[in-house]
């Protein structure tokens, strides 16, 4: 499809200013919502550059979603004449202020060990060293025939 050179130049800054681009699957669109060029031939253009290894393409709920390789950051650079110190947003790494502390000024309690020391005695109520936990001596469960493939085969005599 033919895309003019103005419009092909805007759909390449679009994807290099922020190193993604989202497309609805509308064809007949009259404008693409963020830049000013008809929806199908940012489709068409974004197309050219995922069959050319460029982009990466994502589908999902009627949307195109176009992802920069790097490759791709190479080729916009060199075809949109950018220094090689330019990157897109996403690219740039976010510097964040240190989380604030969940609970405020509030000092930590030191009387806690990791553990609540009020149900320590719950499971060692009465705990002997010589008496043994589990079923007692005389246990012997017996399984009889069942059914499925636990069921024990049939003696001919």
């Amino acid at each position: 499809m033919y895309i003019p050179t103005a419009n092909r130049k805007l759909i390449c800054q679009a994807l290099f200013k922020d190193g993604v681009l989202v497309a609805k699957k509308d064809y007949n669109a009259p404008r693409h919502p963020e830049i000013n060029v008809p929806n199908l031939q940012v489709i068409k253009a974004m197309q050219s550059l995922t069959s050319r290894g460029f982009v990466k393409t994502q589908f999902s709920w009627q949307y195109y979603y176009y992802i920069i390789t790097d490759e791709g950051l190479a080729y916009l650079r060199e075809y949109l004449n950018l220094p090689q110190d330019v990157v897109p947003s996403t690219f740039k790494k976010v510097v964040r202020a240190p989380a604030p502390s969940r609970f405020g000024d509030r000092p930590e309690r030191e009387d806690r060990g990791g553990f609540r020391r009020d149900n320590e005695g719950y499971r060692r109520r009465n705990f002997d060293e010589n008496r043994k936990e589990g079923a007692g001596e005389g246990f012997r469960p017996e399984f009889r025939g069942g059914f499925g493939r636990g069921r024990p085969q049939q003696q001919q005599e």
